[in-house]
């Protein structure tokens, strides 16, 4: 586990989106991005019969809509021990394959960091 008071402020920062996203919300997993500029995109897991994206998914797509270049990070709040092959390719796909993603559970502890790569 990391200790979340070490995190980098502006880290701190996305974790603690993703986790309030996932409470508001009432969904399994919350996630924010921050891009090239510093701007945060937040998002919760979308569950409809005919989209189905988790958060960090929705969180990259809204990242790219709003004409975001490239990520600096990401983070997710999930019950999962780390993020999933598609999450991670999603913030490859905008971030490249450096771009660190925080994982951490719902109290908002980061259990790792991992590389999108």
């Amino acid at each position: 586990m990391t200790d979340s008071s070490a995190l980098d402020p502006e880290d701190r920062k996305i974790v603690t989106l993703a986790r309030s996203a996932r409470a508001r919300n009432g969904v399994p997993e919350g996630a924010a991005v921050r891009d090239e500029t510093g701007r945060t995109y937040v998002a919760g897991t979308v569950a409809l019969d005919s989209l189905k994206l988790s958060a960090l998914q929705t969180a990259v797509a809204m990242a790219v809509a709003s004409g975001a270049k490239s990520l600096e990070a990401a983070a997710v709040v999930t019950e999962a021990e780390t993020a999933s092959d598609e999450d991670r390719a999603a913030v490859r796909d905008l971030g490249g394959a450096q771009t660190p993603v925080l994982v951490a559970g719902p109290d908002g502890t980061v259990r790792t960091t991992v590389t999108a790569g």
